[in-house]
């Protein structure tokens, strides 16, 4: 039986090939006990700490806020934030808390049946009772799972782009939000709710301590994904693949576009964007793009490819750096390893190998081409010696 035939509790017993075809992007799952006797990975005051530290992205939203209701406040913060918060109806949202805490991002793990480069990031918010960001949609897969305390959720169906929201206030709240019958739940610690994009949802803290873990996907927009291969390409062309008009019929008016103008500029189009090579290509580095591109540090000074290979026979592994993102693709026998939105030529055993999160030891050398491209990824910042860090503090 192969891994996607076997039933996980993470999903609520069914497999993740059930869950693929029945759920995935199609409507949410309540998952009851999906982490069993699940213990939160951190505490509130510490989610605090990381959301006062620079460069950390945090929100803090009131809902009836100094300046008015639903305040918006962008870390990072410091005590006299927190302490002059009320004791209700308020929410701390900390963005990619995997990328900060090792614990946090072992979660992924649990998630291996779903490509790892469509991975966003881990956001955990913390709420006394009454805390809420209101009824909203997002445009992203999500896995909501209750870390401590208790949280209302519920659900309001499939919701339009262009559904009407409350105006003047820094949050895209639904200005109608009516709760589906039997989609109104109270999530424990270990449950789990799986949203699709575009779904309404509205989450309430029913306690002091409540922690929800989200597990974002990310799916570029169709203007974002035009744009960014179109500029992409046009890095790639020459000047001299231009609209041609040859063998045109003389114009009857010569102040009109006809038809066949049109017609003509809509296959060099196609055709220049019809390139399922640069397509591939694009994609692996565009999916690989870090959520944070100064969060990857640099090797200073360069690393020269012995030193490499000394500090792995020495026993040191390599890691991937936190917010690193890795993928490898195949185009018949070209294989890309694409690391933080860069493609290197490689074998497909070494791809594969580094793109896998697992620690990279001395037995990866034995593959050609490895101690160079090791040497690279740690030289541009995407893999890392953490014992180098702790030296640093």
């Amino acid at each position: 039986m192969s891994q996607r035939d076997k039933p996980l509790t993470l999903l609520g017993d069914l497999t993740p090939a059930e869950f693929m075809a029945e759920y995935w992007q199609q409507k949410p799952l309540l998952i009851r006990g999906a982490f069993p006797d699940f213990l939160s990975p951190l505490e509130a005051d510490e989610l605090a700490g990381l959301a006062c530290e620079e460069g950390i992205e945090a929100r803090l939203v009131e809902e009836n806020g100094p300046n008015g209701p639903w305040q918006v406040s962008h870390g990072p913060f410091d005590d006299a934030t927190f302490e002059r918060l009320p004791e209700e109806k308020w929410s701390l949202l900390v963005q990619a808390v995997d990328h900060y805490v090792p614990s946090v991002a072992a979660l992924m793990d649990e998630f291996d049946f779903l490509p790892r480069w469509r991975l966003d990031d881990i956001m955990i918010s913390y709420a006394p009772p009454g805390g809420s960001v209101g009824p909203h949609i997002d445009q992203y897969d999500v896995f909501l799972l209750q870390a401590s305390g208790q949280r209302r959720w519920q659900l309001g169906g499939k919701t339009a782009d262009d559904a009407a929201i409350i105006p003047g206030i820094d949050l895209r709240i639904l200005k109608d939000f009516e709760v589906e019958a039997g989609s109104d739940w109270v999530l424990e610690p270990g449950d789990m709710l799986y949203l699709p994009p575009g779904w309404a949802h509205h989450g309430v803290s029913q306690t002091d301590d409540c922690m929800t873990i989200s597990v974002g996907f990310r799916a570029p927009s169709a203007d974002e994904a035009v744009t960014s291969y179109a500029d992409y390409l046009g890095e790639q062309l020459l000047p001299s693949q231009r609209y041609s008009d040859a063998a045109m019929a003389p114009a009857d008016d010569a102040s009109e576009i006809d038809d066949a103008a049109l017609e003509r500029m809509r296959q060099l189009i196609l055709e220049t964007l019809d390139n399922p090579t640069q397509l591939s290509q694009w994609f692996g580095r565009v999916m690989t793009q870090p959520k944070y591109v100064d969060q990857l540090v640099p090797h200073d000074p360069p690393l020269s490819v012995p030193e490499l290979v000394a500090a792995l026979q020495a026993g040191s592994p390599l890691y991937h750096a936190p917010g690193s993102r890795l993928a490898w693709r195949a185009d018949g026998d070209t294989v890309t390893l694409f690391a933080d939105g860069d493609g290197y030529p490689c074998s497909r055993e070494l791809a594969q190998r580094l793109a896998d999160p697992a620690p990279i030891h001395e037995d990866v050398l034995s593959l050609a081409g490895a101690d160079a491209l090791l040497t690279q990824l740690v030289n541009v910042g995407s893999l890392y010696w953490p014992q180098e860090e702790d030296d640093d503090e």
